[in-house]
């Protein structure tokens, strides 16, 4: 090899090796390049894109998905995975619409019973895992089955109308217009999460302890961090927060209905994916996350004002999250 060839080599190597390094300390810059480069294509293919309306239109879109992500990028960060999460949130949108018409219960305790139930939900995934030591995956997956199988029963397959419930249970689907562009209280609720989540896994003890879980639980449990503590805790928070995006699904839909929601439990993974959250734990955050989301809300959007086929939609979004976990294996291989 001439000094030339071997020069060109290691120049490859080194900005490689630079480019791993700057990514696994800042895995929002991968996600949020993409993002960009996104708005930028689709705005030039239709203009329309770029409006106003459609951008607040994007945001709806994805309200419902980033709140379920938001707690799936939770339990991905310590190692684990959950698929019940769209079933705790259809099932508790369910609950809380049935206590405030069925039952009669005044619309904020409905609320806080329809959180407390999703809740309770999330800590049993939680106590399965930490106590019963059963793997997420499996837990995940039979409470999957189990709380769709309760909702359908418990709302007999039928659909609760918006006209039926008190103001409150929809009051998510208001928006507030600025300009052209609208604003939801759950668009407004979503955000707030991610603010208060951002904050507390990044200057709170409980936010270090969840990274070192899931970066090496026997290393952290050494270190005197109560790991199965930590992990209940984050099921549980979970299920918290799937039920706040029932309560924005119903305002979505302005209706309650136990068919909705077998694709959110695919459609939140892809987000925290994209996010650039590591599918094995420890690396990632909920900023990521949030960009993930609206990375799947604009190609959907995009490609539709393109012309392009549904089926390909998915091809696309499917392409993307094998990308995204490829690049992912390829940045945990840095060595600080």
């Amino acid at each position: 090899m001439t000094a030339t060839a071997d020069f060109e080599v290691r120049r490859h190597d080194s900005f490689g090796l630079r480019l791993q390094h700057l990514l696994h300390g800042n895995p929002v810059l991968g996600p949020l390049a993409v993002l960009v480069v996104a708005i930028v294509a689709f705005s030039i293919v239709n203009a329309r894109f770029f409006s106003a309306a459609n951008l607040s239109l994007v945001l709806l879109q994805v309200t419902v998905i980033a709140t379920l992500a938001l707690g799936q990028t939770l339990i991905i960060l310590t190692a684990g995975i959950d698929l019940s999460a769209g079933a705790i949130a259809v099932f508790s949108s369910i609950l809380m619409a049935l206590f405030a018409t069925d039952a009669g219960v005044p619309a904020p305790l409905a609320l806080l019973l329809g959180f407390a139930c999703g809740t309770a939900m999330g800590a049993i995934n939680g106590f399965l895992v930490t106590r019963i030591k059963l793997p997420p995956f499996i837990v995940t997956l039979g409470t999957l089955t189990i709380f769709f199988s309760l909702n359908s029963v418990v709302s007999n397959s039928e659909t609760v109308r918006g006209a039926d419930m008190p103001g409150l249970m929809t009051w998510t689907g208001e928006a507030i217009p600025i300009g052209d562009f609208r604003l939801s209280y759950g668009s407004i609720i979503m955000l707030l999460l991610f603010g208060f989540f951002a904050y507390a896994l990044s200057w709170t003890a409980w936010g270090k302890h969840v990274y070192a879980t899931g970066d090496d639980v026997e290393a952290a449990r050494l270190a005197g961090i109560r790991t199965g503590r930590v992990l209940f805790s984050v099921y549980t928070t979970a299920g918290l927060l799937y039920a706040v995006a029932g309560w924005i699904l119903i305002g979505r839909l302005a209706s309650a209905s136990p068919n909705v929601g077998t694709e959110y439990n695919l459609d939140s993974i892809t987000a925290v994916v994209l996010g650039g959250t590591s599918l094995f734990g420890g690396r990632g955050g909920v900023i990521g996350t949030l960009i993930g989301a609206l990375i799947v809300g604009v190609f959907r959007n995009g490609l539709q004002l393109a012309g392009v086929e549904v089926v390909w939609q998915g091809f696309a979004i499917g392409l993307l999250v094998l990308i995204a976990v490829s690049l992912d294996q390829w940045i945990r291989k840095v060595r600080s």
